[in-house]
């Protein structure tokens, strides 16, 4: 802290006073605006009036001891940093007064200059992290009651009027707007969004540039704009400060923008303090959660009422949703229940905690919706098949990478022989049929083991096996296994719906392929994938 800071000295003896005030001007490292008071009237009287950051208070005051200096003064003045003086070394006093509030006892007969500048740099240091600790707490608690507020409900439309009420709040603006995208175009995707963060308090993506402003709309606002068409909006904003909302995609490696938060202020000229910049994105970051949440559900219900197919399949869809649903969001629910019931007295980390669970309980869900959906475009035969080149043996490195590094209790070997040149597949249905595969001979070895992946190459065909030393099939559910919502009777408590083989297997057959199983129960399981290099045309 090199800045000025005010300390406020509170001593009857003129000598001690400018002995304080002397060593005090020689400090080095920080510098000092003094104040002195020479009675405890006088020094409570300028603690009213004057914003110090620490007093140097003495112990034996005429008309009151330093005890009862800080009684007055905690009344008012609940985290002033306080420093004792007093003549006398006696350790009871110096515990009675620090159990009072002062935050540093020092002796007046051993003090020299030094010592009183570190205990002084000291207790500022204390007091400038306190504060700054309570409020980082008090922004994320902030956060944490609009993060629950907005996703109180899965309506896009009252998650927006949420968000942007809660934001005029938060920020005392004028008016907010929320803009988005009228359609997912491809070139949005090459948009490097990285750089549509705000930096030093500037607009780095304009709105209103010719080459966005045809593909947002302003969807939801609140406030005032004093009366202004549209047209004369932009020439009379003071300062207007624009937020992206970046959607991520479990499809995807890469996120999407998805719109704007735009937060306007007409009246007079307002800088935008970085805490306030931030607190801005980490909304915008739960605000992205709550939309993606109900643009999941959204398609999902528009995906179920147009099937309309009163059937068996739908039943056993229903049996699964409610019976794989419940266990996550119970979950959420104790979650939310607790940061809306307690969440001010909770630590910061436990109030993340709770809304990572919140989080990661919600993409679950999301997985689970979106293999329904996938093994419903397959009943009806409208699964897309977009077959390109690709590199199996790359594939198969990076897939067995990123589950090495997320799995400790087995090893992954992969082994590859023969030639791969001219294989062509469906990226996104290969990634699900050995991603399922995989999933599965990790999951269902609980107690970790060795998986083989063994790769060949041959002339007109590629074969995939995969070994694991899991739990196994019973022999007689082994024929009926890649069925829609089969699962091993051996299974236990492990988790999962018992779609994954059979996405699997209609993937394979789309690519003209097919899957063979070996399994022993307490064993392991072996599966074959075979494929071909060139697809039949259509």
């Amino acid at each position: 802290m090199n800045y000025s800071q005010t300390l406020l000295i509170v001593d009857d003896c003129t000598e001690d006073r400018e002995t304080y005030r002397r060593y005090l001007l020689k400090d080095q490292q920080q510098s000092y605006c003094i104040l002195e008071a020479d009675s405890a009237e006088e020094g409570l009287s300028l603690c009213h009036k004057v914003a110090c950051d620490v007093i140097l208070l003495d112990f034996q005051l005429p008309e009151m001891n330093g005890l009862e200096f800080l009684d007055e003064l905690r009344k008012t003045h609940h985290t002033l940093p306080v420093i004792m003086l007093t003549a006398f070394g006696d350790e009871a006093i110096a515990v009675q007064a620090m159990k009072t509030g002062a935050q540093d006892y020092l002796a007046k007969n051993h003090l020299k200059s030094d010592i009183l500048q570190l205990a002084v740099r000291s207790v500022l240091e204390r007091s400038h992290l306190q504060t700054q600790l309570k409020k980082t707490q008090e922004r994320q608690r902030v956060i944490a009651t609009i993060a629950l507020r907005i996703r109180q409900s899965l309506d896009l439309e009252q998650i927006l009027i949420t968000a942007i009420l809660e934001i005029q709040h938060l920020l005392n603006c004028e008016r907010v707007v929320i803009c988005r995208y009228e359609s997912a175009a491809n070139n949005l995707l090459n948009i490097d969004w990285h750089s549509l963060s705000v930096k030093e308090q500037k607009v780095c993506y304009q709105l209103n540039s010719e080459d966005n402003r045809h593909r947002l709309a302003a969807i939801c606002e609140v406030g005032s704009n004093n009366g202004r068409s549209n047209g004369q909006i932009s020439k009379s904003i003071n300062t207007n400060l624009e937020i992206p909302i970046i959607v991520g995609s479990f499809n995807q490696s890469k996120p999407i923008p998805w719109g704007f938060l735009v937060v306007y202020q007409y009246s007079k000229s307002r800088q935008w303090h970085l805490e306030e910049i931030e607190m801005l994105q980490e909304v915008s970051v739960q605000l992205a959660l709550a939309i993606q949440q109900a643009e999941l559900l959204s398609k999902t219900q528009v995906a179920l009422e147009e099937e309309k197919k009163l059937n068996a399949l739908k039943s056993q869809i229903i049996a699964t949703v409610s019976h794989e649903y419940r266990t996550p969001l119970a979950a959420i629910l104790a979650a939310a229940s607790t940061l809306k019931l307690h969440g001010e007295q909770l630590e910061s980390i436990k109030q993340q905690r709770f809304l990572q669970l919140i989080e990661n309980k919600s993409r679950y869900m999301s997985r689970l919706v979106d293999d329904m959906l996938t093994l419903s475009r397959f009943e009806q035969q409208k699964a897309d098949f977009n077959p390109i080149p690709l590199d199996l043996p790359q594939f198969f490195a990076s897939l067995v990478e990123e589950y090495r590094q997320n799995t400790n209790q087995h090893q992954i070997s992969l082994k590859q022989t023969g030639n791969f040149e001219g294989f062509r597949a469906d990226h996104k249905l290969l990634k699900k049929i050995f991603d399922n595969l995989l999933s599965n001979a990790v999951k269902y070895s609980p107690d970790g083991g060795k998986i083989d992946i063994n790769l060949i190459g041959q002339a007109s065909q590629i074969l995939v096996q995969i070994q694991d030393e899991g739990i196994g099939i019973p022999e007689d559910e082994q024929s009926s296994i890649f069925q829609s919502f089969r699962r091993g009777s051996n299974i236990d408590t492990i988790p999962g719906t018992g779609l994954g083989l059979s996405i699997v297997q209609a993937s394979i057959e789309l690519h003209g392929g097919e899957v063979l199983l070996k399994s022993q129960s307490g064993k392991g399981t072996q599966v074959t994938v075979n494929l071909p290099k060139h697809l039949r045309q259509e």
